[in-house]
């Protein structure tokens, strides 16, 4: 008898403890001071979700490029549902908006994403692409040299996750390059 729940013992599947950790790393680099005190990123709810949403992005995109990653894919980004989930209720959103909240922030992770992934694709100008798409989406539409730092960033960032296995990305055993300071 083939066992059907082998997805969720396979090795291949993180723990919910590595998991939190590769969060917990994700959340941890998009409150980096820099990006709000040198960057522009408004030191905000919004703007804290924006750094968030950006490096889950970065992560999840480097980690769909395998296809054993898909658990770890779908666990990453249920915790990221779940934490959401408990911060709306802790500032006081009531039970009856939480679901409407989280379908917003749905949205706009999906959003955000897509535009992402587009700029990148850009074969005439992807650089100048993802500059604008970071200039409207973290920047708020200011700062059009921030965002040219914040791209600089992401591609950075994008270059290091793309030279991390497979096993060394789901076990969390990788790292973002350093914040650039602004000219």
């Amino acid at each position: 008898m083939i066992w059907p729940f082998d997805q969720f013992t396979s090795p291949r599947s993180p723990s919910r403890g590595t998991i939190e950790t590769i969060y917990g790393m994700i959340v941890t680099q998009a409150r980096e001071p820099a990006f709000y005190q040198k960057l522009g990123v408004e030191d905000t709810v919004n703007g804290r979700f924006e750094m968030i949403v950006l490096h889950l992005w970065m992560v999840l995109r480097r980690a769909r490029e395998d296809s054993e990653n898909t658990a770890f894919v779908q666990m990453l980004f249920d915790h990221f549902c779940s934490d959401l989930d408990a911060n709306l209720r802790e500032m006081g959103v009531g039970d009856l908006a939480v679901p409407k909240r989280m379908q917003k922030f749905g949205e706009a992770f999906y959003g955000r994403s897509a535009a992402y992934d587009r700029a990148l694709a850009d074969e005439d100008d992807p650089r100048g692409a993802m500059t604008k798409t970071l200039c409207r989406n973290v920047l708020n539409g200011f700062g059009m040299d921030n965002a040219k730092q914040l791209e600089g960033y992401v591609q950075d960032t994008i270059a290091k996750l793309a030279r991390v296995d497979a096993a060394a990305l789901r076990s969390g055993r990788f790292s973002f390059p350093a914040v650039p300071a602004a000219n």
